[in-house]
């Protein structure tokens, strides 16, 4: 699906189509067909190899410069249900007349609407860029706080039941805080590049960085900052979870099997007397008329013996 939207004033805006698309133009291209990427260059210029860059579900978080063009990829936080999370590349092209974004699919992290992210125009390239960027980590920062809630729902739910729906949506919650952490850290690496770039003259044609983007770019890396420290000491809880309750397992399982080792003892005792009493040869009480009451309460004697001496050595 391929969009174009100008922004005429920053609370005005309008869509195009590719046969009146202008400079100041911002180019959105989701999931785009190859006439679709042919367009795109065509309108802007930009190498197809720069376009198709995020169309790869296992890009890596980079920045590529061009002659005439910057391709910013970064991972953003996707939720696929409600304990599965994964990160997808998003790109961004910015040249000196156009910005275009490249995705998959529909996300969070771009506007629906010109106007849905506060001061957006599609003139001021630069700044946009870094919008995308903080949104993207403030929706890293709203999956990490999801991921929290439910680990701590999972936590209560194992303290009663203990089964292994739990631990499974433990390892789902694990594996998203694993694909978020490579994500982030790759995410910051893009962020920290781009702060040089902004730095550096002769890349002023393409970014040009005015006072206000400057504070914002500085919250963009406190954003990721915090959320790649976030997502670690999530990382670590849930491991440590994980295995606190594999070990509480493990130890419930050693009860279960000293009680029944226990009862099997135990029982083991009336077995054994029965058995000798039952024997066809002559034995104590044989002709005794209370001789049965005599072996029944020999066999009681001995199993609440033993089950004393089992209970004082906890073994149930």
């Amino acid at each position: 699906m391929l969009s174009i939207v100008k922004s005429f004033t920053e609370k005005g805006s309008g869509p195009l189509t590719p046969e009146t698309a202008v400079g100041g133009s911002w180019i959105n291209a989701v999931a785009p067909t190859g006439e679709e990427l042919e367009t795109i260059s065509n309108i802007t210029g930009v190498q197809r190899d720069l376009l198709v860059a995020a169309l790869d579900v296992e890009e890596t978080s980079r920045i590529e410069v061009e002659d005439n063009a910057i391709l910013v990829v970064i991972n953003i936080a996707k939720a696929c249900g409600n304990f599965i999370f994964d990160a997808i590349p998003l790109g961004v092209v910015i040249t000196a007349d156009y910005i275009v974004t490249v995705c998959l699919e529909e996300n969070d992290i771009l506007p629906r609407k010109p106007g849905s992210i506060n001061g957006f125009c599609s003139y001021k390239r630069t700044r946009f860029l870094f919008q995308i960027l903080f949104k993207a980590a403030t929706m890293f920062l709203k999956h990490l706080t999801q991921i929290s809630r439910q680990s701590d729902v999972i936590e209560r739910n194992l303290r009663k039941s203990m089964k292994n729906e739990e631990l499974f949506q433990l390892l789902d919650l694990e594996k998203g805080l694993t694909y978020f952490t490579a994500a982030l850290r790759a995410n910051r690496g893009v962020v920290d590049r781009l702060i040089r770039l902004c730095s550096n003259s002769q890349m002023h044609e393409l970014i040009k960085v005015r006072e206000e983007d400057e504070d914002l770019l500085e919250d963009v890396k406190i954003e990721y900052d915090q959320a790649f420290e976030m997502v670690q000491m999530y990382s670590n809880i849930l491991s440590g979870m994980m295995d606190a309750f594999a070990s509480i397992i493990s130890n419930n399982l050693n009860i279960v099997m000293k009680f029944l080792a226990s009862m099997t003892i135990i029982l083991a005792i009336p077995t054994a007397v029965s058995g000798f009493f039952g024997m066809n040869v002559p034995v104590p009480f044989a002709g005794h008329p209370m001789g049965f009451a005599f072996a029944t309460g020999i066999a009681l004697a001995l199993a609440s013996g033993a089950g004393f001496y089992l209970w004082k050595k906890r073994m149930f």
